[in-house]
């Protein structure tokens, strides 16, 4: 799999994000003390939202969602094209990324001291019936030669069934698929489905991550 093949599995931008917001609020519950695979904010910027995961061993997405559309940059640390290897992107990796999205191939948290950190880019321009990658004569002998296949999975299956493998691999421990469900499907969070994921999370916590999320809450966690 490559980027071009991504391209064509992700869905749209609104479902994309609401997966990416459900993705993150399973985590906080889940994991709230530790370092975890999947986080988004509200409020990267007053005008953009972020999505993005991090492994602990160096490998990362970001997806940035703003009134433009949606930029996706990926890096797999042990990539054949990763830009480590000759100082710069691989070629067609960013190369005709759009000027509206050009800021974040350049934005600081996604380069090292100005190269840019990326071995898979996508993205969709407002008004766009879908995704772009570039034109990319990819490394031969490899599967995932990218990483964007194993990178960008929960989202080119974008199911409760498929987080569901994922945290019961991670987090080593039997979860609840109905109540994964309730969360894909945006229903808002209940005191009785938060214990049923992690009975010891502290409420209070999942309200504050609620709402730098943006994800809704039910009202017997509606502070009073």
């Amino acid at each position: 799999m490559t980027v071009h093949d991504v391209a064509q599995r992700l869905p749209d931008v609104p479902v994309l994000r609401d997966v990416c917001r459900s993705i993150a609020m399973l985590e906080a519950v889940l994991n709230p003390s530790g370092d975890r695979y999947y986080s988004f904010s509200r409020d990267w910027s007053e005008t953009e939202e972020i999505a993005s995961m991090r492994n602990g061993s160096g490998d990362e997405f970001d997806i940035i969602f703003a009134a433009a559309g949606a930029y996706v940059r990926g890096f797999d640390h042990e990539s054949p094209m990763s830009p480590y290897v000759d100082d710069e992107p691989w070629p067609g990796v960013v190369d005709s990324v759009p000027g509206v999205f050009q800021a974040y191939v350049e934005e600081p948290a996604f380069t090292d001291e100005g190269m840019p950190v990326v071995t898979a880019c996508i993205w969709r321009e407002m008004g766009s019936d879908s995704w772009q990658a570039g034109e990319i004569t990819f490394p031969e002998g490899h599967a995932d030669p990218d990483g964007s296949g194993w990178l960008f999975q929960l989202l080119t299956e974008p199911t409760p069934e498929a987080f569901q493998r994922f945290a019961e691999d991670y987090y080593e421990t039997t979860i609840d698929i109905n109540a994964l469900r309730h969360v894909y499907a945006q229903q808002p969070l209940t005191r009785e489905l938060i214990t049923s994921l992690n009975s010891g999370v502290d409420m209070a916590h999942v309200v504050r991550e609620a709402a730098a999320i943006g994800y809704a809450i039910s009202t017997d966690l509606t502070p009073r």
